[in-house]
């Protein structure tokens, strides 16, 4: 009996804000929410991006004013819209207009020689042939050039790429946790997965003492790695800026870091750990190990997620240098405007021209349904499957090909098997890669049409979220699960709303895409996440509603105990809700154990068959099973 991976804590950070509670999910759909829904969520924003604060339990401006929702509405706004979701790349990451380059140029001597002064520390080694060098007073040399000099100038110039999805504008992860010369990815990697797991309503402490240390897992990574000045960036650049390698440039910038920070300041964890790169499908590829893993019974908790930050003006250069980015030149060209709005840089299924590089980080919490049970965890949902396939041969690794035909018709193969027909046809959604690439509008259109024929659908309901934070790379399955769970909460698909309308060449017979928000009538059961990535990284996941999941449990488990399991549920969503009151006013009491709970390895014990270490309540088991008694 296969165990079910269940989601039971979900959280991160993203151009929309706060994933935890539903509130990033709002911002996408903040136009279709109740009036007390929609000010909370500004207000929440608010709080996030310094606008506003929380004084005495009162919301109030930066000058400690108390201020009603409403109030708050009227008065911050329209901030508040600006700067979230995607939006003009803010000056905090570079100015577009103005990105410093290095331009290379040769200075000839018209007659003679030329000569000028330096400090003597800064001759280059060796001395080049062609120059002469004289010692000067105070350190200092003249140095005279016959010939050529070829120098590195200054430069500035204007990048065509103006626009991204960034986390909202004001808010500094490094401001929430101790974070001294961590590069940005593994500042996300921290307050979202920290986020995730105060999001479950139960203590960490109190999880980890139900299991073995070892069926712990972590499985998280990044594509880019960490490629700002406290990473690989700094690392690479640093002997041509003239500078210095630092200790930690190497070690911090490896991709695997995202899993191991969570391990190491966040759980303290000595479990599974796993760091799979596909690239763009990321995390379902990490989504797919901890779901393996649990429902073979290795693993009874996980935590899965990914952070990217790859909004430098180098990452940037070598995607647009690709032709696969937006940029301001190719979206006033679509529009026939001498203008263009950056908030609608990604158009998704629309006429578009490039997808929009985004920062984002997002984890969940997985269990297997027992353990669930036990710990009355809340349950928004479950992972059925997830499958990954190749393209085969290929003519350019950028291209698509027939893996994702594959991996999508098993992935609602799988949902069918569980569910039935019926509510494939009528309960089920898309949340599609979505890129905003006119090669993607058609080829994965084509594979949704074509895989609705032959299980016969006829109005699919299509979401594409890229259109409000734009494509994170490894983390954007993240931010499409993370909207899945809260369309199973709201019941609303979110519109693509940076389209007039679907482009002409969209295989659009059999879907919905929708522009604006739609709520379908008998709700959604199942999502199906899309995901392609470079190189044939094609991945879907087939993830069941809290609906299903609970008369799926009701009917393993029986009515009696099914219900003991809710009324003690109604405690972790109370303990929940705390956390998320808190957080909405800006206290995120962010997990970051840094040299704390150490485990002094001397009190390592074996015996009887165990290990016990120090800090743990249960052992480690070391009487295994054959695995293979049938071949020994």
């Amino acid at each position: 009996m296969s165990r079910l991976p269940v989601i039971v804590g979900f959280g991160g950070f993203n151009a929309a804000g706060r994933s935890s509670g539903h509130h990033g999910f709002r911002r996408m759909i903040l136009e279709s929410l109740p009036d007390q829904e929609r000010q909370e969520t500004l207000a929440g924003l608010g709080v996030m991006m310094g606008l506003l604060r929380c004084q005495d339990g009162e919301w109030c401006d930066s000058d400690g004013n108390p201020l009603t929702l409403p109030q708050i509405e009227s008065q911050f706004g329209d901030a508040i819209r600006a700067g979230s979701l995607i939006r003009r790349i803010d000056s905090s990451f570079f100015d577009v207009d103005s990105v410093y380059w290095q331009k290379s140029a040769k200075l000839d001597v018209e007659e003679g020689t030329q000569s000028f002064v330096l400090k003597a520390r800064d001759l280059p080694e060796p001395v080049p042939e062609n120059w002469a060098v004289t010692e000067l007073e105070g350190r200092k040399v003249r140095v005279e050039i016959s010939g050529t000099l070829e120098v590195k100038l200054d430069s500035y110039r204007e990048i065509p790429v103006k626009s991204a999805g960034q986390l909202p504008r004001g808010f500094n992860p490094e401001n929430l946790y101790n974070a001294r010369f961590h590069p940005r990815a593994l500042q996300l990697a921290v307050i979202g997965a920290s986020d995730a797991v105060r999001s479950v309503g139960v203590e960490w402490g109190h999880i980890a003492a139900a299991v073995q240390p070892d069926e712990v897992g972590v499985y998280a990574s990044n594509v880019m790695s960490q490629m700002d000045d406290n990473g690989f960036g700094g690392l690479l650049q640093s002997r041509l800026r003239g500078g210095r390698v630092t200790t930690k440039q190497c070690p911090l910038g490896l991709n695997s870091m995202p899993a191991d920070f969570v391990n190491a300041y966040i759980l303290g964890s000595v479990g599974h750990t796993g760091a799979i790169a596909g690239a763009c499908a990321s995390f379902l590829y990490n989504l797919r190990a901890a779901v393996e893993d649990i429902t073979s019974g290795r693993c009874r908790v996980a935590v899965v997620g990914n952070a990217e930050a790859p909004i430098t003006s180098e990452i940037i250069d070598g995607y647009a240098t690709m032709g696969a980015l937006a940029t301001e030149e190719k979206l006033m060209k679509i529009d026939a405007a001498e203008s263009t709005d950056p908030a609608r840089s990604s158009r998704p299924f629309g006429d578009n021209c490039g997808f929009t590089i985004a920062e984002s980080s997002q984890y969940i919490v997985l269990m297997d349904d027992a353990l669930a049970l036990e710990l009355g965890a809340d349950i928004h949902g479950a992972v059925n499957d997830v499958f990954i396939n190749a393209d085969g041969y290929k003519k350019s690794i950028s291209a698509p090909g027939p893996g994702n035909h594959i991996t999508f018709a098993k992935a609602v193969a799988s949902a069918r098997a569980i569910l039935g027909d019926e509510v494939v046809r009528t309960r089920s959604m898309v949340h599609a890669h979505g890129s905003s690439t006119p090669q993607n509008r058609v080829t994965e259109s084509q594979i949704f049409d074509q895989v609705a024929e032959y299980f016969g659908v006829t109005q699919w309901p299509v979401a594409a979220i890229k259109a409000f934070v734009g494509h994170s790379l490894s983390p954007a399955s993240g931010d499409q699960l993370i909207a899945s769970l809260g369309t199973f909460k709201y019941g609303i698909v979110p519109g693509i709303k940076t389209i007039d309308k679907v482009a002409d060449d969209v295989y659009a017979e059999r879907l919905n895409l929708p522009v604006s928000d739609f709520t379908p009538a008998g709700g959604i059961d199942v999502a199906f996440l899309n995901s392609k990535g470079f190189g044939g990284n094609n991945a879907t996941a087939s993830i069941l509603s809290p609906k299903v999941v609970d008369q799926m449990l009701e009917k393993r488990y029986g009515a009696a105990r099914f219900a003991d399991y809710k009324e003690q549920r109604e405690v972790t969503r109370a303990q929940a809700s705390v956390y998320d009151r808190a957080a909405l006013r800006g206290n995120f009491d962010t997990i970051y154990q840094f040299g704390e709970g150490l485990i002094d390895e001397s009190k390592i014990v074996f015996e009887g068959g165990e290990i016990r270490l120090p800090g743990f309540d249960k052992p480690v088991n070391l009487d295994l099973p054959n695995r293979f008694g049938d071949m020994v």
